[in-house]
């Protein structure tokens, strides 16, 4: 034990503070930009605000804040409700064993969807593309028009023209198979996106956020191909890169393309 003033600290206690330091920092990660922080600090400012109403004996206040207090439990889940589902999320990913599509056939389904990306950005047809684990996104397959195809560019192509009804929402690819499409997947909160991203890179972001996914998605304005995962959205990919980020984060990385690394989080651009 090391005497500190009055206190006594020993190896436990180090070991207890750098436990309880790590998980608010990741836990400050999770949140970190989102509205979280805003609700954190406006429960903070009660709190604070409750204890100085009951120093100076304003029971009427004291009576009211406690009150609001009393169900602070509740309200941090319905208030935390994303980032508690993308922490759970998280613990429960494992990244050996959560390949997205088996090695067999996995090759032609990043050529067929490569080729429809290039093309459906060379003519600037909106497109959201999204790469499932084989037990994941069932409800929103289920609220989807239901497929069952072989993933080809073609068909990818014609699934978002404007003049098909489905173009509008989202493709979902499980098991190297189109699974479904015009699905609708939620909307982002994240403050820190730029205005400039539409609807349909913020819904890429916010199935991210809470589900182990890979997202293509094509810009209808000008084409230009951006990736989300694990929050995180990377716009302006080539096609080159674009492959190289689908070989790594689809389990079938070449030897040559393991050293590529994309920009983190192009959430706000410059």
């Amino acid at each position: 034990m090391i005497p500190i003033g009055f206190l006594e600290f020993g190896i436990k206690d180090l070991l207890e503070t750098l436990v309880i330091a790590t998980v608010l920092f990741y836990l400050y990660r999770w949140i970190r930009g989102t509205f979280a922080i805003q609700a954190a600090l406006g429960l903070l400012f009660i709190i604070l605000i409750n204890a100085a109403v009951s120093l100076l004996g304003f029971t009427t206040l004291n009576f009211m804040l406690r009150s609001v207090l009393d169900v602070g439990v509740l309200a941090v889940f319905i208030i935390f409700q994303p980032e508690i589902r993308k922490l759970l999320y998280s613990l429960g990913q494992n990244t050996t064993f959560n390949r997205f599509i088996g090695k067999s056939g996995s090759d032609s389904v990043i050529d067929e969807v490569i080729e429809a990306v290039r093309n459906m950005s060379h003519s600037k047809t909106g497109a959201l593309i999204v790469f499932a684990r084989s037990s994941s996104l069932q409800d929103l397959v289920d609220v989807g028009v239901k497929l069952d195809a072989h993933v080809n560019a073609q068909l990818l192509q014609t699934i978002f023209q404007k003049e098909t009804p489905l173009h509008d929402g989202a493709v979902i690819i499980r098991n190297n198979r189109i699974v479904a499409a015009s699905c609708y997947l939620p909307i982002s909160q994240n403050p820190n996106i730029s205005s400039v991203f539409g609807t349909r890179h913020r819904a890429a972001v916010g199935i991210s956020e809470t589900n182990n996914v890979f997202v293509v998605t094509v810009s209808e304005e000008n084409g230009r191909i951006s990736v989300a995962q694990n929050g995180d959205l990377t716009s302006g990919l080539s096609i080159q890169k674009l492959r190289a980020e689908m070989e790594k984060s689809l389990g079938e990385a070449k030897e040559e393309d393991v050293g590529f690394t994309s920009g983190k989080a192009d959430l706000e651009m410059k």
